[in-house]
């Protein structure tokens, strides 16, 4: 306990971030320590396993000790106790994400938890890396309480999720192919942006015209909830190809922003739609691609529209982060799941 709270200690490594936190009860945040590989990984185009399964090894126990000084530092300011240091004495269980990710990569933040556990006598708290974003809302909506309903958006997820109660959910809607922000990566590429795709795409589709390119918004099926990117991704790359062959120059901002209002469209059409259809007064956002201005503002309109209440967490609680694991282990504790030594790394971890 830290202060008469209960203190976790989270580590998130699912994909490029080295990500170690310690929480108390949930929604308090004494220290989040993210530890990036963009700039490695920027040279590749993507994230390369093989790579960021070696940086987590390197990175894994200086972020946890970051984690325990920022923390000792905050409380120290808080409670102006000079000597406020956290230690392992100080927490009461261990949170770590064991799914979906990269196998390589979640087992290294596996292995450290387990050990952490084992060695100080702590439970282990295993969390979905998607129940984790959609948690990231709690910390700083603090009066935010299910049931509501989820947009989940990021570069392996676009899901439209049915959130209950704090341990129970239900997938509407997926994406059949590309998730959005696979999409946006690949785009980017195409259009000579850089990675990643989606704050760069966001970034220069301000000085676009979003109507300048017709790209198809792909609906799918009537009264389906589930998303298809692939279409639009082979849509752009064969303007620009034909485009080019033809002589013509292209307007990178131009095709970004068209692109992009083809994405969001879609996106925030059907989520909407799910909330209304589930009678839910209240979304929330979460994933990386949630921090887009453009996803921000059209969903605002649109759920003031509709009387709905809008949820997002700031742009550093959209990463992948280890505060957000944190909060969704506080609730699985609290129902009173708690796993042993056995949890192990499942990249494909349905939600």
């Amino acid at each position: 306990m830290i202060d008469g709270k209960f203190a976790i200690l989270a580590i998130e490594s699912s994909c490029d971030e080295t990500a170690a936190a310690v929480v108390l009860d949930g929604r308090q945040v004494l220290s989040n320590i993210i530890s990036s590989q963009i700039d490695i990984h920027k040279q590749y185009g993507g994230v390369v396993p093989e790579i960021a399964s070696r940086h987590h090894l390197d990175n894994i126990n200086h972020v946890v000790q970051r984690a325990f000084d920022e923390a000792g530092e905050k409380r120290a300011a808080e409670t102006g106790v000079p000597d406020a240091r956290v230690t392992m004495e100080d927490i009461d269980a261990i949170a770590v994400t064991y799914g979906p990710g990269l196998v390589g990569a979640l087992l290294i933040g596996l292995a450290t938890a387990k050990a952490y556990a084992l060695a100080c006598g702590k439970p282990l708290i295993g969390v979905h890396h998607i129940q984790g974003h959609i948690c990231a809302n709690f910390i700083e909506h603090k009066e935010l309480e299910p049931p509501f309903m989820a947009l989940v958006v990021s570069g392996g997820h676009t899901n439209i999720v049915e959130v209950t109660d704090y341990n129970e959910c239900h997938v509407l809607g997926g994406t059949r192919d590309d998730a959005a922000g696979e999409a946006y990566d690949k785009v980017a590429r195409v259009l000579g942006l850089g990675y990643p795709g989606g704050p760069l795409i966001d970034k220069i589709a301000r000085k676009g015209n979003p109507e300048a390119v017709e790209f198809k918004r792909v609906f799918l099926e009537k009264d389906s909830m589930d998303f298809s990117f692939s279409g639009i991704k082979t849509g752009v790359l064969n303007y620009v190809n034909s485009e080019q062959q033809a002589g013509r120059e292209i307007s990178v901002p131009d095709i970004a922003a068209s692109f992009q209002q083809a994405v969001l469209d879609v996106i925030v059409a059907k989520t909407v739609q799910a909330a209304v259809k589930m009678k839910k007064d209240k979304i929330v956002m979460a994933g990386g691609v949630s921090a887009n201005s453009k996803l921000r503002e059209m969903m605002a309109a649109e759920c003031a529209k509709r009387g709905i209440k809008l949820y997002h967490p700031s742009p550093i609680l959209c990463t992948d982060n280890a505060a957000m694991i944190g909060c969704a282990a506080y609730y699985k504790y609290k129902a009173g799941e708690v796993d042993d030594l056995t949890l192990d790394a499942i990249p494909s971890l349905p939600l």
